[in-house]
């Protein structure tokens, strides 16, 4: 695994005026795993993702990579110049061209200084993480849209970008496609460390990709964090946005066979669950809703919820309807958030730093 030095760092700043429009945005991001830029249609994430390629020059923009600057007051790197991999809504692949020329072609983009001697093994490594080899041969219209979006993206790898740009790469696909191209897209960000920019107006990518979030509104920026700290907090901007939940970075810790269930261990405590042919061991990402959740004072000795968890109150907030109350609660040092209404939470007499017991109804993989 690579190691990420304070250094790891993208930090861009853009301000980009439109007839109807205006993009001002300045963040700072890990540069590594994906960050999705999430928000609405017309809230400026494709246009960000440009001016990161270098396809829109905002005029003073700013845009560094690690400790290489793509442009300041001084510098401008033009696109063909920035080693990025672009992926956008349709692959757009040469029809004239089978899979393993297009590759090749993508492979030319790699300046000659540049082309390292061991390329050959990450091409092949891309291959197979994308399983595109029993492809090669074929031309694009022999291939389905969900098979033609990973060579898109294989191409846009094979030139070893520092930063890969992808636009909206399901928004083209059916369901079912889409189902099938997400466990590829799993694998790039768990065993390549390349940082991904991942625009996306669609929340159930975000929870089961993202590590960071930054969410733009009118062409600013209300939210940038990591993905579990925005679900963790009742008033997050993003909590605003979806169904209130939180997400859980869990490992198989035990199947019981007899009752076809999981223990599913996260740092503070544990969740039993449907067996889903998980195997012990195995890395899986949990979604809580804050509706799926409850409290009680006292630990219930004779009901049928099985997950109950001991959880101190940390912070109580609005939920989204004027009769709901929002409630943080954390489980060691792991938050969950509790929806309830406003005259329980009077009633109950709620109040940060009180201990109660969580109950959670139900938890669910999130694939």
């Amino acid at each position: 695994m690579t190691e990420h030095t304070p250094s790891s760092l993208i930090e861009a700043k853009f301000y980009l005026p439109r007839r109807n429009f205006l993009l001002d945005v300045q963040f700072t991001l890990p540069a590594h795993g994906i960050c999705a830029i999430f928000g609405a249609s017309g809230s400026g994430k494709s246009t960000l993702l440009r001016c990161m390629a270098g396809l829109e020059r905002a005029p003073n923009g700013y845009c560094k990579i690690h400790q290489h600057v793509w442009q300041n007051e001084k510098t401008w790197l033009p696109t063909h110049q920035r080693p990025i991999g672009y992926v956008f809504q349709e692959a757009s692949l040469f029809p004239h061209l089978t899979v393993k020329q297009n590759l090749q072609y993508g492979v030319r983009r790699i300046p000659a200084p540049q082309h390292d001697p061991q390329h050959d093994n990450v091409v092949s490594h891309i291959i197979q993480l994308l399983d595109i080899e029993h492809l090669l041969p074929r031309k694009p219209q022999k291939l389905s849209g969900g098979e033609r979006q990973r060579v898109g993206i294989a191409r846009a790898l094979v030139i070893q970008p520092q930063l890969l740009l992808m636009d909206e790469p399901l928004s083209a696909l059916d369901d079912a496609r889409k189902q099938e191209i997400l466990p590829y897209l799993e694998r790039l960000r768990d065993e390549l460390s390349i940082p991904i920019l991942y625009v996306t107006h669609n929340q159930h990518e975000v929870m089961r990709l993202a590590d960071h979030i930054l969410l733009l509104d009118q062409g600013r920026i209300t939210l940038n964090s990591p993905l579990t700290e925005a679900l963790g907090q009742s008033e997050s901007p993003f909590s605003m946005v979806q169904e209130a939940s939180v997400l859980l970075h869990t490992r198989v810790a035990q199947i019981d066979t007899a009752w076809q269930l999981a223990r599913m261990d996260f740092a503070g405590g544990s969740l039993w669950l449907r067996n889903e042919n998980l195997s012990v061991g195995q890395s899986v990402r949990l979604e809580v809703l804050a509706r799926d959740a409850s409290l009680v004072r006292e630990r219930p000795q004779h009901t049928s919820i099985q997950n109950i968890l001991p959880a101190t109150i940390a912070h109580i907030g609005s939920g989204k309807h004027p009769a709901l109350a929002l409630i943080t609660v954390h489980v060691g040092d792991t938050p969950f958030l509790v929806q309830i209404s406003r005259r329980a939470a009077h009633d109950l007499q709620l109040a940060p730093g009180q201990n109660w017991w969580l109950q959670i109804k139900t938890a669910a993989l999130v694939r």
